[in-house]
């Protein structure tokens, strides 16, 4: 399987973890933060893979298509091979334990092709769509492009939605004089509170909703929009930011060193705090 490299942003990931098998391939890629999973499937003449994903239990959603070479000769999706095939069963199976069904091409066909003399054509590669999709309802047959493979591709397009990314948020900067300004008022209106007279558990919830709503609304009144990028550093703050507005302003040789000095700071008092935080959680020294 290959995976354009314009589509790097979706990451695309062999899902080796979910199934071990050289014959079954699972790829996982991410569009709007959910998870979506490709199935391709190769069966051999003793149904190998289809043998290991019957007997293999997992719990994954969103898979959209299982496609492959499968194999199968059978009158469900060949209508010029009049038997049925036991295998095919387990096959139908399989799918629906992904939420997939059959899908027929938009332009029936063949999909090998035979140099034997004698020896008809097959329909033996399938697909499998997600079930009760409107995006993904259909598949076409590509006989023309069989290149050096006996075997036809098969085509279907998957809608990907806009991703909508974030480039900026609100926050409080550790140690600001916004943070300081949130506490200030968080706690002054926690005050103001009336807490004498809570004789139930429907009271109680009363007092913790409004602390809730206290805590939002306190959060919006101080805090800052900021931009986010791929430069963006967890550990720089509002000292940071001063020092930095300041030699701009100047461009002096010592006001660089004060921004290097409150940067170096700034780092150390983060990974201080963040490895308190991990001593902590871990009960560690």
């Amino acid at each position: 399987m290959y995976i354009n490299i314009h589509f790097s942003s979706l990451r695309f990931l062999l899902r080796k973890n979910i199934f071990d098998h050289h014959d079954v391939c699972l790829i996982s890629f991410f569009n709007n933060c959910v998870c979506y999973y490709i199935l391709n499937v190769y069966s051999d003449s003793s149904h190998s893979a289809l043998k290991y994903l019957k007997d293999t239990k997992v719990n994954i959603n969103n898979v959209l298509l299982m496609t492959g070479d499968f194999n199968i000769r059978d009158s469900l999706w060949d209508p010029s091979f009049p038997f049925h095939a036991s295998i095919s069963d387990d096959l139908i199976m399989i799918a629906d334990s992904f939420d997939l069904a059959f899908s027929s091409p938009t332009n029936p066909g063949p999909t090998r092709f035979s140099d034997t003399a004698g020896e008809s054509n097959s329909i033996i590669d399938l697909m499998f769509l997600r079930h009760g999709s409107d995006e993904l309802d259909n598949h076409s047959i590509l006989p023309e492009w069989p290149l050096s493979s006996d075997h036809a591709p098969l085509i279907i397009d998957i809608p990907i939605l806009e991703e909508i990314i974030q480039t900026s948020k609100l926050a409080i900067s550790p140690n600001s004089e916004q943070e300081t300004e949130f506490i200030k008022d968080v706690i002054s209106n926690f005050s103001k509170l009336d807490t004498s007279d809570i004789e139930d558990i429907n009271e109680l919830d009363q007092i913790v909703n409004q602390l809730s709503v206290i805590v939002e609304q306190m959060w919006f009144k101080n805090a800052k929009k900021s931009r986010s990028s791929k430069h963006s550093k967890q550990w720089w703050s509002e000292s940071c930011r001063n020092a930095l507005s300041t030699y701009r302003l100047e461009r002096s040789h010592e006001n660089w060193k004060s921004f290097k000095l409150a940067v170096k700071n700034a780092k150390r008092t983060f990974f201080n705090d963040k490895i308190h935080e991990i001593a902590n959680k871990s009960r560690g020294p």
